[in-house]
């Protein structure tokens, strides 16, 4: 089982900064063999892409937050017992306001992992 655990959101004014954590925990052969997103849901719509990073550290994003948002990971645990992703969020808009959620993609066994999701409003 993979457990992941997003923390960072808050209440920011426009055009200040966040940074999102997940904490990748479980049993993670190596944090190169899966998928990392990160995806955000709003109140009443429908739960949408955000960023992604793959094996080989390619990076996409929506175009909604391209040039603002950035993506990253951290390995730091020697086992991979531990991993953490990030999302850098700039320069952030009234309309970034949702629930954001960090989601991981396991290329061998195909299953799908999801945080409990954490609040981000943005709001003078």
């Amino acid at each position: 089982q993979v457990q992941l655990v997003e923390s960072g959101g808050g209440l920011v004014q426009p055009g200040g900064s966040l940074r999102l954590s997940c904490a990748a925990s479980g049993s993670i052969v190596s944090f190169n063999g899966m998928r990392w997103y990160w995806y955000r849901q709003a109140p009443g719509k429908q739960r949408e892409f955000v960023a992604a990073l793959n094996s080989g550290a390619v990076t996409a994003y929506a175009d909604s937050v391209k040039g603002r948002f950035t993506i990253s990971r951290d390995n730091l645990s020697r086992d991979n017992a531990k991993n953490t992703l990030y999302l850098q969020m700039n320069s952030l808009k009234p309309e970034d306001t949702a629930v954001y959620y960090c989601s991981a993609y396991d290329l061998q066994t195909s299953r799908t992992y999801w945080g409990q999701g954490t609040q981000v409003t943005v709001s003078s």
